[in-house]
C-alpha cells in the first residue's frame, strides 16, 4: 500500500533523474572538446579519457557517501555528519556559487547558439527569460521538470549520435588526411606531459553535473542515485573523446581554435551540410536550457537542507501547494539575474566561479569520503572505495585545481571575490546570536533615549531569544560521560541553543543511575545550557522519532544520534533527517 506521502511526492526514476542532472554534465560535449584541443591539441583525447578515469574513481566515492548518508545536500551533508557546520556551510557555500554559475553561464551560451539561428534576438533578455522559463518549472513541482529534462536529454543524445555517425560517413568517404596533418602539428604547450596537464585541466570542466545527483538523491527512488552516475559517467566517457578525435579528423586545428564557441554546430556543417550544423545548434540551446534547470533544482535541495539547519534564514522554507520551496526558486533567480546584470553578459569572470567552486566541492567531497571512514566506519553503506582511490582521485583534482590557476590565474582572483562576501554572509548566519549580544553590549553604551529608541524598534532582545530557543534532541543508548561530555563541545561550538534534551530510551528494568549521575555532571559543566534527562519506555527507530518530534515541535534535523553500527535496523535517511554528530 503506498504511504500518502508517496502519493504526494512521487519520487524521480532512473531516466528522470539521470536527464536532470546529465543534461548539465553532458552539455559540456558543446565544449569541452574544442577547450581542451586549445591547450593538448592532437592529444586532446588522452586528456580527455585521463578525466574519464577520474569520474570512474568518484563514482564509487559518491555512491560510498551516498549510500551511508542518502540526504540531500551533497559535499554539505557528507562534512555536516563528518566534520563542524561551519566546514561543511563552507562546501554549501561553494556548491551555491557553482549553482549560479552554471545557470547564468548555461543560459547566455544558450542564447548564444540562438542567436546564430536568429541574428536579431537581445542577447540579454533572451537570458533573463530562460532563466522565468526555468523558475517556473521548477515552482511547478520537480516531477513536471522532469518530464521536459527526459525530452531534452533524449534530443541531446540522440543529436549527438546522429553528428558522430556522420561523421564517421565523412571519414569514410575523405579519408584521414586531415587527421595525420593534425598529429604532426607542433604542440605549442611546452612539451607533450604539459600539453595533456593543460588539456586535462581545461577538461575537467567537462564533468560539473556530476555532483548535482547527489543534491536532490531524496527525490529518487531507492536505487537509483548510484544507476545516475553510472550512465553519466557512460555519456561523457563515450561522447567527450569521441568528439575530439573526430573533431581532430575532420577540421584542422586552428581551424578548430577559430570556432571554440560553436565547434559542434561548425563540425556538423562541414561534414554533413546546413541541416546537421542546424540540428546542433537548436540541441544546444534545448541541452543548455535543461543544464539552467538542473541547477534550479540542485540549488533548492541544497538550499532547503542548510535553510532547516538555520544556516539561511527559515524564511526560505515555504512551500507551495505542490511542495516546492518557491522562495528558495524566486530567490536563486533574482541572484542570477543580478550576476547578469552586473556583468552585462560579460561572463568571461563567471566562467573562474564555475570552474573553482565545482573543482573546490569535488575535492571536498572526497575529503568528506575519508572522513566517513575514520569517524563513521561502523555505519552501514552498499558500496566503499578503496583509500587509495580516493587519494588519487582527489589528488587529480587538486591537480586540476592547479592547472587552472596556471591557465588563467585572473579568474582564481575573481573566484575569490564571490567567494569570500559568500562566506561572509554564511558566517554571520552562524554566528548571528553572539553578533546580536555584542550589539545588545553595545547599545548599554549610548544616550538613554537612543538607547530606548534602539531597543523599542529593533527588538533586539525577542531576537535573540528566538533564535536561542531552538531545542536539540540528543538519542543517547546510555553512554557514558566522556562520549556525552564531546556530544555538549560539539554543540556549544556548532549550534545556536541554550536547551537539549538527552534522551534514553529503556525497558522498566534498566537502571540510569550512572547516566543520571553523569548528566547532572554536564549540567553543572555547561551553565548555560539547559539539560533536560528524559527516559522513556521505547524502542529507537522512526516511529519514536515521528512521534517525539511532533510531541516537542522539534524539527527532526536539530535530534542527534551517534554513528550506528552494521546491526541497526534502520537505514539514516529512513530516520528523517536525524544527523550523526558522534
Amino acid at each position: 500500500m503506498k504511504q500518502k506521502s508517496d502519493v504526494l511526492h512521487k519520487k524521480l526514476t532512473q531516466l528522470q533523474a539521470t536527464a536532470i542532472c546529465g543534461n548539465d554534465i553532458s552539455s559540456s560535449c558543446l565544449y569541452v572538446s574544442a577547450l581542451t584541443i586549445a591547450y593538448a591539441g592532437q592529444y586532446a583525447w588522452i586528456s580527455l579519457l585521463i578525466v574519464a578515469l577520474i569520474l570512474y574513481l568518484f563514482r564509487k566515492i559518491y555512491a560510498e557517501v551516498v549510500g551511508a548518508l542518502p540526504l540531500n545536500g551533497g559535499a554539505y551533508n557528507v562534512l555536516l555528519n563528518t566534520t563542524t557546520k561551519k566546514t561543511a556551510s563552507f562546501a554549501a557555500c561553494l556548491t551555491i556559487l557553482s549553482y549560479m554559475a552554471t545557470a547564468v553561464i548555461s543560459s547566455y551560451e544558450a542564447m548564444h547558439y540562438l542567436h546564430n539561428i536568429i541574428h536579431a534576438l537581445p542577447l540579454l533578455w533572451a537570458t533573463i527569460f530562460v532563466l522565468v522559463i526555468f523558475m517556473a518549472l521548477s515552482i511547478i513541482g520537480i516531477g513536471e521538470s522532469a518530464i521536459v529534462a527526459v525530452i531534452i536529454f533524449i534530443i541531446h543524445l540522440v543529436s549527438l549520435s546522429l553528428l558522430v555517425l556522420t561523421c564517421g560517413w565523412f571519414l569514410v568517404n575523405n579519408g584521414l588526411d586531415v587527421f595525420r596533418l593534425n598529429w604532426n602539428f607542433p604542440i605549442r604547450s611546452g612539451g607533450l606531459t604539459t600539453a595533456i596537464f593543460l588539456g586535462f585541466s581545461a577538461a575537467m570542466l567537462g564533468i560539473s553535473g556530476f555532483e548535482s545527483s547527489a543534491n536532490f538523491v531524496e527525490e529518487q527512488e531507492k536505487g537509483v542515485f548510484p544507476k545516475t552516475l553510472r550512465n553519466m559517467w557512460w555519456v561523457v566517457s563515450f561522447f567527450n573523446p569521441v568528439i575530439a578525435i573526430v573533431a581532430l579528423s575532420i577540421l584542422p586545428i586552428t581551424t578548430i581554435n577559430d570556432h571554440q564557441e560553436s565547434l559542434l554546430s561548425f563540425i556538423g556543417l562541414t561534414a554533413g551540410g546546413q541541416w546537421l550544423s542546424y540540428i546542433i545548434s537548436v540541441d544546444a540551446v534545448l541541452v543548455l536550457g535543461g543544464a539552467v534547470l538542473t541547477s534550479y533544482i540542485g540549488v533548492t535541495g541544497l538550499a532547503e537542507r542548510i535553510a532547516l539547519d538555520r544556516i539561511l534564514p527559515n524564511f526560505l522554507l515555504k512551500k507551495n501547494a505542490r511542495g516546492i520551496n518557491y522562495r528558495i526558486v524566486i530567490g536563486f533567480f533574482l541572484l542570477c539575474v543580478s550576476i547578469l546584470l552586473v556583468t552585462k553578459g560579460n561572463l568571461a569572470n563567471l566562467a573562474g566561479v564555475y570552474t573553482f567552486s565545482f573543482l573546490a566541492v569535488m575535492a571536498l567531497f572526497g575529503l568528506g569520503n575519508l572522513l566517513l571512514k575514520v569517524k563513521r566506519k561502523r555505519l552501514p553503506r552498499p558500496e566503499k572505495a578503496t583509500i587509495l582511490s580516493v587519494v588519487v582521485a582527489v589528488s587529480f583534482i587538486i591537480a586540476a585545481f592547479l592547472g587552472n590557476m596556471k591557465l588563467n590565474i585572473s579568474s582564481f582572483y575573481v573566484f575569490i571575490k564571490y567567494l569570500v562576501p559568500a562566506m561572509a554572509l554564511i558566517l554571520i548566519m552562524l554566528n548571528r546570536a553572539s553578533l546580536m549580544k555584542w550589539l545588545i553590549y553595545s547599545i548599554w553604551y549610548l544616550n538613554a533615549p537612543l538607547r530606548k529608541f534602539l531597543f523599542t524598534n529593533l527588538r533586539l532582545h525577542r531576537t535573540l531569544v528566538n533564535i536561542n530557543s531552538q531545542e536539540l534532541v540528543f538519542f543517547t543508548r546510555g553512554d557514558n560521560v566522556a562520549i556525552l561530555n564531546r556530544v555538549m563541545i560539539y554543540v556549544e561550538e556548532n549550534e545556536v541553543t541554550k536547551k537539549i534534551k538527552i534522551v534514553h530510551l529503556s525497558n522498566v528494568d534498566s537502571n540510569n543511575e550512572n547516566l543520571r549521575s553523569d548528566i547532572e555532571v554536564l549540567d553543572r559543566a555547561y551553565p548555560d545550557i539547559d539539560i533536560d534527562f528524559v527516559e522513556m519506555d521505547g524502542q529507537f527507530g522512526p516511529e519514536i522519532i515521528d512521534t517525539l518530534s511532533s510531541r516537542w515541535n522539534i524539527p527532526k534535523n536539530f535530534m542527534f544520534i551517534g554513528s550506528p553500527g552494521d546491526k541497526f535496523p534502520y537505514r539514516v535517511s529512513e530516520l528523517g533527517g536525524v544527523r550523526l554528530i558522534m
